[in-house]
């Protein structure tokens, strides 16, 4: 565990750009392991989805952190897994739930600044407070946790357009100073804005993979440490489920599902 710690934090310092794929269960981690990650992200929409839960704070803990074990387990490379709020609200409480995901295989979290239900962001020294709870908790446990920093100040467009920049760099150097290892903003596609994080923050930024963004190869060179893909896989499978669905139903016939399919053989021993 406190060696895939290190390389989980190493794979942010020096290039190649760190590209992670977010699993939602066992298989989908081994599919991604598989093709040569060299670590895997878990995606809480993909993992309440899969659990009978809406994203946004209704999964039981322990049963995301459940999930978070059997898909750690599936993998041998290091797994970050998207804890969201961590369940909880004081610093002490989130350090705790946290020192659980890592009992249970994580080396890794993404913790966000924004509570479920709430219109505002978690208050700056609150949230700092949180970070380094965290740090100290895992470093006493014996696995220093890779914390990936969230801050929605663009994805959930709070505030002014013309202050978010500014409010996302502040955060982002805070939760660095605070024991993060990394810095997440999501909901930023274009290569102007990317490039003042980097610069701004002053240390490695995870950018989300979506619609309009560029390309990997330009986000690394635009200095970005990190790019992960979110949700997107998961809600493509579900996309493709539901073709095959209508399909059936409609046409009364087996294309969707027939062309693509990993062969049984190939599926069973994926598991083994």
């Amino acid at each position: 565990m406190i060696d895939k710690a290190a390389r989980l934090r190493f794979l942010h310092k020096a290039p190649p750009i760190l590209v992670l794929p977010n699993a939602w269960d066992a298989v989908s981690a081994r599919l991604f392991e598989a093709e040569g990650f060299p670590a895997i992200a878990t995606t809480s929409a993909g993992v309440a989805a899969t659990l009978g839960f809406a994203d946004g704070g209704a999964v039981p803990p322990g049963e995301m952190i459940d999930a978070i074990g059997r898909i750690a387990r599936a993998v041998r490379v290091p797994v970050t897994a998207d804890i969201e709020h961590a369940y909880a609200t004081t610093p002490d409480e989130v350090a705790a739930v946290v020192v659980r995901v890592v009992a249970a295989g994580a080396v890794g979290i993404n913790l966000e600044d924004l509570l479920p239900g709430m219109s505002e962001m978690e208050a700056l020294a609150t949230q700092s407070a949180k970070i380094a709870a965290v740090a100290k908790a895992t470093a006493q446990a014996g696995v220093p946790v890779v914390i990936n920093a969230r801050t929605d100040v663009f994805l959930h467009a709070i505030g002014a357009p013309d202050t978010r920049l500014a409010v996302a760099i502040e955060r982002g150097r805070a939760y660095l100073a605070a024991g993060a290892d990394c810095v997440f903003v999501p909901g930023v596609r274009d290569k102007e804005t990317i490039a003042a994080l980097v610069k701004g923050i002053g240390g490695p930024i995870n950018i989300l993979a979506m619609a309009g963004a560029p390309p990997i190869a330009e986000m690394q060179a635009l200095g970005v440490a990190r790019v992960s893909v979110g949700s997107g896989p998961h809600r493509a499978t579900m996309a493709l489920v539901r073709d095959i669905a209508k399909e059936l139903k409609t046409r009364g016939t087996y294309d969707a599902f027939t062309r693509h399919a990993i062969p049984y053989a190939e599926a069973n021993a994926l598991m083994r």
